[in-house]
């Protein structure tokens, strides 16, 4: 499952979408980076942009802000918790790159080195959804000018020993809009939702939107400096030059190149000279001292090394792995020395399902898709494959709550219903192996790729029901990076996958559904389709789907300032991406089970509310005391009591 960080990861624009007022009208080669980004360049590239990037004194900060420090918000972790031990966990397959924006960068090693581990200035509280502090010291939210201006802790420290200041907080918008990354979306979210930067001191600077969303003050607090003094000489081989470089971090841990071991493991070590170590929000987090993540491209071996204690935990995400593969009645729990916890979550839910990609032969038929809706089996699977456990998904996305439309129902397996839309298409004839054909003597057949392996047991049961109804899937089982990259480089026919939406309360679309994600200049300057448009690559929109009453619908989505108008915006949307059936609803992870060895230890309510998964918030930690007791336990044969935990505090929400 590939998640959806904000910001996320997708899009290209042009430099003329500077959001720079009067200078959109900039030539493409003064809005890009030169070929050597040093210093001057830098600055250069700021006074090219002086609408952007400004420069003024405490003096100019309006007196009447109200600033808040977010240090009444409930305390996350526990108190019980221990520092020390390494953290011993499997990764499918070695991680491409260590950069953090650019090609194979959204992979899942990501998570480690960015997503979970990285500190923003503020971040929303997993519990209260308010914010707390990281790197700010206070911030203060102006929704009149669409301003937040925020305090940097003049304690903050980069992983090598650097301050943070200021200046990382403009570098970051140099870097995100240079076209050095190749990072389309990156480009597009920091030139468009963004129009001014503006530093008052070393420490202290305002971040300007276009428009007072909802959440607008979340796309600044949440943000990430980056390291001017590591990145400032970055040039047009960025993307080489810094591929097993590891960026100082805001973070607790660092990655050294000793501990880098191509195609078999890697280790990230504990800064013990980290900042926030003893600071509340943090200080009962982050608590092993090692994180030693070993390559297991196969999850049959992935489990055994568990369960002989070389792992210490096992997501278990499918039924044969809970009820099968380790019973409550198995030794190992019920000696005591494996646990098993169900943790109920309220968050986003994941957008399990089939991604059709409509760049495709056939596939940009609108009664191909419907047919395929129909003779995609998904209750079975769920029935079947996880045994009942989860609900169908109803809708591409689920977990926004009252932004979500309820009416909208997932269309259910009808190979009566299938045969009629494959028939529409031209489809109408079953050869002798009982798939459809067309007059011109086409088969009706599609290869379906997923990089999960661990879900591999699912595309045979589609395959065999698809069929029924004429249609054939041809199955591709990939390693996780494999089929990423296949999907982002649009050479899919059906992509089964997920992206794990960020902690946030609307839904997102742009990425997934609008034309500037699909196509290389998808319009004509009269706005009709450009017939030499080419396909986008490094963008989430694995539909290849891009029209202009989307678009529009789409860009008024995201610019709406009111809730009201911007929920019945979502509906409609919704709904549309209901009827052009692009996308087959799989089903919804309303909670996440952990399989883990009694030696590693959680808080009493094992995690947060909003968390999408054990790992999220770092709040476990390993007793090496216990873990020595353990496997002394079990080589004596003396036992524990089993511990088999079910956390439905917040089920009903």
């Amino acid at each position: 499952m590939t998640r959806l960080f904000r910001p996320l990861s997708i899009i290209t624009l042009t430099v003329a979408l500077f959001a720079c007022g009067d200078k959109a009208e900039e030539s493409e080669k003064s809005a890009t980076p030169s070929d050597a980004a040093s210093p001057a360049q830098v600055e250069e590239y700021y006074a090219a942009h002086p609408d952007f990037f400004m420069f003024k004194t405490p003096a100019d900060i309006p007196a009447d802000l109200v600033w808040q420090n977010g240090m009444d918000e409930p305390e996350l972790g526990s108190p019980d918790a221990k520092k020390g031990g390494t953290w011993f966990v499997r990764q499918q397959d070695f991680p491409r790159t260590l950069r953090q924006a650019g090609p194979d960068a959204n992979g899942t090693f990501r998570r480690y080195v960015l997503d979970y581990v990285s500190v923003p200035y503020a971040k929303t509280h997993p519990n209260t959804k308010n914010f707390f502090p990281g790197l700010a010291s206070e911030w203060a939210i102006d929704r009149d000018s669409k301003t937040v201006y925020v305090r940097i802790n003049p304690e903050a420290k980069w992983s090598d020993g650097e301050p943070i200041d200021a200046d990382d907080a403009l570098f970051m918008f140099f870097f995100y809009q240079s076209d050095y990354i190749v990072a389309p979306w990156y480009k597009n979210w920091y030139s468009t939702q963004y129009v001014n930067v503006t530093k008052y001191d070393d420490l202290t600077f305002s971040i300007t939107v276009p428009k007072a969303k909802p959440d607008f003050e979340g796309d600044v607090l949440e943000l990430r400096p980056k390291p001017r003094h590591f990145l400032e000489t970055m040039g047009p081989n960025y993307v080489e030059n810094y591929q097993w470089k590891f960026e100082p971090a805001t973070g607790p841990y660092t990655i050294s190149d000793k501990d880098i071991r191509k195609g078999d493991s890697i280790t990230l070590r504990r800064n013990n000279d980290w900042w926030l170590k003893d600071k509340k929000f943090f200080r009962y987090r982050y608590n092993p001292d090692k994180l030693f993540f070993k390559v297991i491209r196969d999850e049959a071996k992935f489990f055994e090394a568990f369960k002989r204690g070389d792992l210490d935990q096992y997501r278990a995400r499918t039924a044969e792995y809970w009820y099968d593969k380790l019973p409550d009645s198995d030794p190992l729990v019920q000696n005591g020395y494996i646990a098993k916890s169900q943790f109920h979550n309220v968050l986003p839910r994941p957008l399990f399902g089939l991604y059709l990609n409509t760049a495709k032969p056939q596939l940009d038929n609108i009664n191909v898709r419907l047919g395929i809706q129909h003779a995609t089996n998904w209750q079975l699977v769920i029935d079947k494959f996880f045994r009942g456990d989860y609900p169908r998904k109803q809708t591409f996305v689920a977990g926004f709550g009252e932004n979500v439309d309820p009416s909208i129902k997932a269309r259910p397996y009808d190979i009566v219903l299938a045969m009629e839309y494959f028939a529409k298409a031209g489809f109408t004839t079953r050869g002798p192996d009982g798939i459809l054909v067309n007059d011109a003597g086409e088969r009706l057949s599609f290869t379906l790729t997923t990089g999960y392996e661990r879900f591999k047991d699912i595309l045979p049961i589609l395959k065999e029901e698809a069929a029924k109804a004429g249609l054939e899937l041809r199955l591709e089982v990939l390693d996780s990076t494999s089929g990423w990259k296949k999907a982002q480089e649009k050479k899919h026919d059906i992509m089964f996958t997920a992206f794990s939406p960020s902690f946030e309360i609307w839904p997102r679309f742009w990425e997934f559904f609008h034309s500037d994600n699909a196509y290389i200049d998808p319009y004509l300057p009269d706005g009709s389709i450009n017939p030499d448009r080419k396909l986008k690559p490094q963008t989430n929109n694995f539909f290849s789907w891009g029209t202009p009453e989307m678009d529009a619908l789409i860009s008024q989505y995201r610019e709406s300032e009111d809730a009201t108008q911007k929920r019945a915006l979502a509906f409609k949307l919704e709904n549309m991406v209901h009827d052009i059936a692009v996308f087959v609803p799989g089903w919804d992870e309303d909670f996440y089970r952990v399989e883990h060895w009694r030696w590693m230890r959680y808080p009493d309510d094992f995690n947060v509310k909003h968390s999408e998964d054990e790992e999220e918030y770092f709040l476990f930690w390993i007793d090496e005391d216990v873990k020595k007791e353990t496997l002394a336990a079990e080589k004596k044969g003396d036992t524990f009591p089993p511990s088999i935990k079910v956390y439905d505090k917040y089920k009903e929400e």
